[in-house]
């Protein structure tokens, strides 16, 4: 099988790829370490080409997109730095080797790929000047020639090649060559075509099998140091080989080397068609029906007359076949698997079927051997029963068994008939073994011809001395009958194990089809690399793996609507979810986001809760504080951080099924945000009233509170009291205990922290740091809890003016002075204006906020960050693979409750909190334990595999799926729980 470039491929390919001239590199990728891909473009709406290039293999344009790496090499990395936004300025090959110069910039800005396809590959990447700036191979040749950093590269050692070869030259060449080697084996080092067009020539001037005569002369030296190669090429047969004469095979040989010249000129004009050549597999079938299916081996940009007689694959370009070619190889390597599992069942078929065969054959001869010696005992009665009685004469006579074999063989000397038929005598177990024939066939002259020579027709049997002829005939016929009553059972049994090992041949054969075409329609999506999960409420979370990874998502992934979610806790996995929609997420999905965050974490293998925060991707940096570095995964978070509620570490294993597209709409809304269209009606809901000890102390604090220096930041205790609805909200203000009425909204500035936080990415063990977080953060209420607070009736305990400060009572006096007037109907109204900032949020003021901006300032909703842009926002990389319009499609194809009619492609495994799979119809709980991942795995598959409620076809898909692909999500060692968990262990 063909599986890399040869010289006349590379020609035709960079022929065809001076197409590209002028283009433009807008981003690299790698595939692997050997495989890169360039993504190139032209101004204005011009078209977009990749570019594919593997190190010693192949180059070549492709339209299917490939799995990139999640994080860049670093020669990617390099490769980007040098040639984003370059022009290609120039492809071509280095004299006649397999070597390809892709030029990009011009001058001294002008940087070369070196792409070599021979030995073990390489890519390099150098100057104008050919100064190696990278490579990927480093090696040396010989004792001089080094290839590494900063060095020359050599591009005068590229081979020449002479398709120009004179008569004389030729004759020169072939007279000095090893005695037997073929015309092909002597052309390919000398022309520098390949060897595909060297046989296509040769075989169409039918001098194909033309091998160098043992009369040409050869010095002693060129015969002693001929190759063990070129010694097995001397001992091909004669009978498909001829002698190269001189005479008549040279001009076709001339003749032969132009052809090659003509094909090299047309391959160089650019306009080659491609060529997939093909050869037919048989499907091992039951059925008379074969099936077969073509399966890929060579790719040329020519139709070669070696090839003509194969089946092939026309494409209007050479680049459109290799891109088909290599594209194609994973399934056809599926569909190999495939066809080699068939070939294993119906060959296990096959022996069972041999094997009944083969027993019944042995019984039938059994029958034969036995009725046979039944009837010869029964014609030689006689003869068998003088046997019996002469032995046991002898036995009587207490004779030792050496005797009586004496005197066997002395009446045999004598030529007695009955001592002759005896052959051995077996008187450990009471036997003699008798030679007979048929008396009536042969006569009884055909017993023993005299010499000891026994007649072919003679059957040796075992006679027991202690019966009869009679009794040992019907003996043997016993036999007989008993082997025919064991064929008759064997017939039956083999019958229904035939019928069985078919059925289940079949249903092998079944399986693995399904399995196959499962496994080729199986399309594995972008978020699958990370964490991920989708919400009950059909939102799409993604987490990090790793600090590259962590990294990424932000980088890449994160968009102006998104939120960040992350642990409170150091070395968390960083959590996006993906706001498709624009709108607010609504609490229950940050809340599964939260579980998420903290479950892949250390929280989970130490079995503690902690908390998670959520935060507006805006203010997620990779700016660092003065005198401090951000590495890899880590980030600065800078404003208000929206704590989560405690959550407990439960997960679950679910499976979720891609539906064709015709039955995406039955399942639409499964997932629908439930805080809209379930909330109560809000006119029917009582408000919750809020009663004050003072009013005029209260406007006094909120005076004083706004004569407060800027730097003055409440710690704020709240204390619910669920059996009285009771709500006591504490505010620690400049060292004394204040019970004030601040309630934060959602929608605040999160600029409200001036102390901005770093979210590292290993686990720090500076224990402080984390303590001051904790405490920073006491005060900031979730949605959740401002939900609770609207169903309870709080109240706020009054405000004990012994508690104040010296120097504060002053301040007190003058509040009162101010609001001696108010009454508390004008308060009511007042608060009123002061809440009217969101319809569904308790919002109590502490002070003028319009005079001071720097402490709590108003902010716009998340509508419309997308126009403003903050200064230390993350810079987000362009990222074509996953463009946000698309999530919500993709989500509606991927259903967890499939209906029994539905048409399912394939199942994906998912891992996400229980929460959110309590609608999925297979899920399992998963919580921390001691139990290994892929053992879970597989527990959970069977578990899912034996319901009841497990149809045909999802049985099918779950059997395909991988058991890497099954655990690789799972947190940590975990302990699973399902209904009825202990009876589908037994």
């Amino acid at each position: 099988m063909k599986t890399r470039f040869n010289s006349y491929d590379i020609i035709c390919g960079v022929a065809e790829l001076q197409r590209l001239i002028g283009l433009r590199v807008n981003q690299i990728y790698d595939i692997d370490n050997k495989t890169y891909l360039f993504r190139l473009h032209g101004g204005g709406v011009s078209e977009k080409v990749t570019l594919l290039i593997e190190s010693g293999t192949r180059f070549h344009t492709t339209a299917f997109e490939w799995p990139k790496n999640v994080v860049p090499s670093g020669f990617s990395m390099k490769l980007r730095k040098h040639l984003k936004n370059k022009r290609l300025e120039r492809i071509s090959q280095l004299a006649a080797d397999r070597i390809i110069d892709f030029q990009f910039g011009t001058g001294e800005a002008a940087y070369h790929v070196l792409l070599e396809l021979y030995d073990r590959g390489n890519i390099i990447l150098t100057d104008y000047e050919q100064i190696i700036l990278y490579i990927l191979r480093p090696h040396t040749e010989g004792e001089c020639l080094r290839f590494a950093v900063r060095e020359k590269y050599p591009s005068d050692r590229a081979k020449v090649g002479n398709i120009d070869l004179a008569e004389e030259t030729l004759r020169e060449i072939i007279e000095q060559s090893n005695v037997g080697e073929s015309l092909k084996r002597i052309l390919m080092p000398v022309l520098g075509c390949g060897p595909a067009v060297i046989e296509h020539v040769l075989l169409e001037h039918g001098i194909e099998s033309c091998v160098v005569s043992a009369q040409q002369e050869q010095t002693e030296t060129s015969k002693a140091n001929t190759s063990k190669k070129n010694r097995r090429s001397s001992q091909i047969s004669r009978a498909d080989t001829k002698l190269f004469d001189f005479a008549t095979d040279l001009p076709l040989l001339m003749k032969a080397i132009q052809s090659a010249r003509d094909i090299m000129s047309f391959g160089q004009k650019g306009n080659c068609k491609g060529f997939i050549i093909q050869i037919k597999e048989e499907k091992p079938t039951n059925t008379e029906n074969n099936d077969h299916f073509y399966r890929n081996i060579e790719f040329h940009p020519y139709l070669f007359s070696q090839h003509k007689k194969l089946p092939f694959k026309e494409y209007n370009t050479f680049m459109e076949a290799v891109d088909e070619f290599f594209s194609t190889q994973e399934s056809q390597k599926i569909d190999m698997k495939t066809l080699q599992q068939e070939r294993e069942a119906l060959k296990k078929l096959s022996n069972v079927k041999n094997d009944h065969t083969r027993r019944l054959e042995e019984l039938n001869k059994v029958q034969d051997v036995d009725k046979k010696k039944a009837e010869l005992i029964t014609s030689n009665q006689s003869l068998v029963d003088k046997a019996i009685l002469a032995i046991q004469s002898a036995i009587a006579s207490q004779l030792s068994w050496p005797d009586i074999q004496e005197l066997v063989k002395e009446a045999q000397a004598n030529g007695d008939i009955v001592a002759s038929s005896i052959k051995q005598l077996k008187l450990e177990i009471n036997h003699i073994s008798l030679l007979l024939t048929d008396p009536y066939k042969c006569g009884n002259e055909y017993l023993n011809d005299g010499n000891g020579v026994d007649n072919d027709d003679s059957i040796l049997i075992d006679v027991d001395l202690a019966l009869s002829a009679w009794a040992n005939a019907c003996r043997y016929y016993d036999l007989k009958r008993s082997a025919a009553q064991k064929e008759k059972k064997t017939i039956d049994a083999s019958q229904k194990a035939l019928k069985s090992a078919e059925r289940k041949t079949q249903q092998t054969l079944k399986e693995v089809r399904t399995i196959s075409n499962i496994a080729k329609a199986r399309k594995v999506f972008w978020f699958e690399k990370f964490f991920w999960f989708v919400s009950s409420e059909n939102y799409l979370i993604i987490g990090g793996r790793d600090a590259q990874q962590n990294e990424l998502i932000v980088k890449r992934y994160m968009r102006p609507k998104d939120v960040y979610v992350h642990a409170d806790i150091q070395g968390a996995s960083s959590v996006i979810i993906r706001n498709a929609t624009g709108g607010d997420i609504p609490p229950k999905t940050l809340l599964e986001a939260g579980t998420m965050a903290i479950s892949y974490s250390v929280a989970w293998d130490a079995k503690v809760v902690t908390n998670s925060y959520w935060v507006y991707s805006d203010q997620v940096s990779k700016t660092a504080p003065t005198g401090e570095y951000l590495g890899t995964g880590s980030f600065m978070i800078r404003g208000k951080k929206n704590f989560l509620p405690s959550c407990h570490l439960i997960m679950g294993l679910s499976i979720l099924f891609k539906l064709e597209d015709s039955f995406i709409q039955r399942h639409v809304g499964e997932r629908k945000i439930r805080s809209t269209e379930d909330a109560i009606d809000q006119d029917k809901v009582k408000q919750p009233e809020i009663t004050y000890a003072d009013p005029n102390q209260i406007a006094e604090l909120n005076d004083a509170n706004s004569d407060c220096a800027v730097n003055v930041f409440p710690n704020i205790e709240v204390k619910v009291e669920h059996d009285t609805g009771r709500i006591t909200i504490k505010t620690e203000l400049l060292g004394e205990v204040l019970k004030t009425n601040i309630i934060e909204s959602q929608h605040d500035n999160p600029i409200n922290e001036e102390d901005a936080v770093i979210i590292k990415a290993a686990p720090s063990r500076k224990k402080n740091q984390q303590t001051k977080k904790r405490k920073g953060c006491k005060g900031h209420l979730d949605k959740a809890d401002l939900d609770r607070l609207q169903n309870n009736s709080p109240e706020i305990a009054p405000i004990h003016s012994s508690k104040v400060k010296r120097g504060q009572k002053g301040k007190l006096k003058k509040m009162k002075l101010k609001y001696k007037d108010q009454d508390d109907e004008e308060r009511e109204i007042r608060m009123m204006i002061l809440n009217s900032s969101g319809k569904d949020k308790l919002k109590i003021n502490n002070g003028k906020n319009e005079e001071k901006p720097n402490i709590l300032k108003k902010t716009a909703p998340v509508e419309k960050f997308v126009t403003a842009i903050p200064k230390n926002q993350i810079e987000i990389e362009e990222n074509d693979e996953c463009p946000v319009t698309t999530d919500a499609d993709l989500l509606d194809s991927l259903t967890g409750v499939p209906f029994d009619d539905d048409e399912l492609l394939f199942a994906i495994p998912v891992v996400a909190p229980y929460q959110a799979l309590q609608q999925y119809k297979f899920k399992v709980k998963l919580t921390p334990g001691t139990g290994k991942r892929g053992k879970a795995a597989k527990l959970a598959l069977s578990i899912f595999s034996k319901d009841k409620a497990c149809n045909s076809r999802e049985k099918d898909l779950l059997k395909s799926i991988k058991d890497e692909a099954l655990a690789r999500n799972i947190p940590g060692k975990v302990k699973i729980s399902a209904p009825l968990l202990q009876k589908l262990r037994k």
